[in-house]
């Protein structure tokens, strides 16, 4: 009889990798039957915790390096029929605000309608998600509270959470975002996702 394996996505909505990820996710859940954990980590905290940079900034002199990006980014696009991707004008974007808005929302119980409306506000509409204002009116106009959740990102407990989510997953070997676990196998990046079904797949066997 196939067991159920924990799957874990590390995020942060500072990532258009991530957000296409969220995407696709529900597809491999329906083919695998396993649910996966979204855990919401802090990708600027990881980045000092293992002396890692972002993409933007790590080859902003190697312009050929950008171009295959950005052609990578169409790709998968294409494949996977993301036609409401857009590239958001203010990226990169300080995501503290609202990753400690993503752990505020797991208290709340409003998690899964937190990420996918972050999700769009970021990658499909171009929001600035990183001015408080915008923050709490976007979540506002998805129904949600939003000034109940802003408020709750100074909640001392969700600023531990969101901490030790980040140091976790560098001791566990992440490095960026997105990042899976299946067991104990870490996957880096959106190019993975067919290995990481695979590792479902045999896990669960």
């Amino acid at each position: 009889m196939a067991t159920s394996v924990p799957v874990q996505f590390l995020f942060d909505f500072g990532s258009p990798n991530a957000y296409m990820c969220h995407r696709v996710i529900p597809a491999i859940e329906a083919r695998t039957g396993v649910r996966f954990e979204y855990v919401p980590i802090l990708l600027g905290g990881l980045f000092k915790l293992t002396g890692n940079r972002s993409p933007a900034e790590a080859f902003a002199g190697i312009p050929n390096k950008r171009a295959y990006d950005r052609l990578e980014i169409e790709r998968f696009v294409a494949k996977h029929g993301l036609e409401r991707y857009r590239a958001n004008p203010h990226w990169p974007v300080n995501t503290l605000q609202i990753m400690r808005g993503a752990v505020a929302a797991q208290k709340q119980g409003c998690f899964e309608r937190y990420v996918e409306v972050v999700n769009v506000a970021m990658w499909e509409e171009g929001r600035n998600m990183e001015e408080p204002e915008t923050i709490v009116r976007t979540l506002d106009e998805a129904g949600l509270e939003g000034r109940r959740l802003y408020e709750g990102t100074q909640d001392p407990e969700v600023k531990s959470v969101l901490m030790a989510n980040t140091q976790s997953a560098h001791e566990r070997g992440a490095f960026g975002s997105p990042s899976f676990f299946v067991g104990k196998e870490l996957f880096f990046g959106k190019d993975r996702l067919r290995e990481v079904e695979e590792e479902i797949v045999r896990a669960s066997a």
